[in-house]
């Protein structure tokens, strides 16, 4: 048993959904989403490479109004839209 924390493997494909219901670009989502980076996070973070923080997770959430347990949950899916 070791403090190894089991990353969500779903939650790069929810945001690449949640970026595409919305019909923005990775540019325009770093800009929703207040980021100082450029469109290059939005697709590390969609890719799996990179894991958004906390805060970051909650504006996503925000934008489509769920949950954050429905990002990071891989048993729950997105709402239908």
């Amino acid at each position: 048993m070791g403090n190894a924390r089991r990353k969500p493997k779903k939650l790069a494909d929810k945001l690449l959904a949640i970026r595409e219901r919305l019909g923005v670009s990775q540019t325009e989502m770093a800009r929703l989403l207040d980021l100082k980076q450029t469109y290059t996070v939005v697709s590390s973070y969609e890719t799996g490479r990179r894991e958004p923080d906390l805060i970051v997770l909650l504006e996503y959430a925000r934008l489509l109004g769920i949950s954050t347990d429905v990002l990071i949950d891989d048993k729950l899916k997105l709402p239908d839209k």
